[in-house]
């Protein structure tokens, strides 16, 4: 197995900007979550990025299980030197793979201070290997996300145009926002028109900028579309099922607009607004 201290001292030396994170969190059901960040990482590889998504929730509907990776292969095996980079990495398509963090609910994940050092060493490594990495995660009971590492990461909240919804992108926001202090936020609208989206973003921004003190910034939106969920009957991205579907074009969009601000050297909270007008 390699030696990820050698690893992470060789990362601390490579040259060249770090490839962009983003961090999602849901204020949606999960297997909304799940699906929509398989169409948008579907949509990043097929526009030629090279896409790592990382499941740092280990569920029945987290992003790993609708794209088949292995519980048995994780990065904390890695972190282990129990598998190889290679063993819990699958790749799902060209330009785009799939590793969960660990075996079981990160919520519920206890790590020495060694296992998570190494671990955060590992996932760099990962990191390092891809243009954008999507990481499907979660806070825990103390507000805090799996990996420390994702604290820096770029924050995105999937919300929809329902009231529970957006209270709870709202508490979700909060949460973080009082451990880490004042950072920005993207805002992603799901099943909403792009006035309804554009409406939940305003309200959430005035609310966030008058009573946290912190700036959100609009990501974008996803059209409401049956496409999708008949794409998922199937197994499939609403991408490959649909070419035609609004949604589709939706995400090739989104995906559009999230790769050119990778490339960038501004961070999504240093982007006033990454709006994605469809015209739908």
């Amino acid at each position: 197995m390699a030696n990820f201290d050698q690893a992470e001292g060789l990362r601390r030396m490579l040259a060249g900007p770090r490839p962009r994170v983003l961090t999602f969190l849901s204020a949606l059901k999960e297997d909304e979550k799940s699906g929509m960040l398989v169409n948008l990482g579907v949509s990043l590889a097929r526009q030629g990025n090279r896409v790592l998504m990382v499941d740092a929730r280990s569920s029945e509907n987290s992003v790993g299980a609708w794209l088949n990776a292995s519980t048995q292969q994780t990065l904390l095996d890695v972190a282990r030197q129990q598998r190889t980079m290679q063993e819990a990495i699958k790749i799902v398509a060209a330009g785009l793979s799939v590793t969960m963090l660990s075996h079981h609910a990160t919520t519920a994940l206890r790590l020495s201070a060694e296992d998570s050092r190494r671990l955060a060493g590992v996932f760099d490594v990962a990191v390092r290997r891809s243009d954008l990495v999507v990481v499907d995660s979660e806070i825990d009971s103390h507000d805090a996300f799996p990996l420390s590492g994702l604290d820096d990461s770029d924050l995105v909240i999937q919300v929809s145009a329902n009231p529970e919804t957006i209270k709870e992108a709202y508490g979700l926001i909060k949460r973080v926002s009082n451990r880490l202090g004042r950072r920005g936020y993207g805002i992603l609208v799901s099943g909403a028109s792009e006035k309804e989206a554009r409406l939940v973003y305003m309200n959430m921004a005035q609310a966030a900028s008058r009573y946290l003190a912190v700036p959100l910034h609009f990501v974008g939106y996803v059209p409401e579309d049956e496409h999708v969920r008949k794409a998922a009957h199937l197994g499939r991205s609403v991408i490959d099922a649909f070419p035609r579907a609004n949604a589709t074009l939706a995400f090739s969009r989104l995906a559009e607009q999230l790769a050119t601000a990778a490339r960038s050297t501004l961070r999504l909270k240093g982007v006033p607004e990454l709006g994605v007008g469809l015209g739908l």
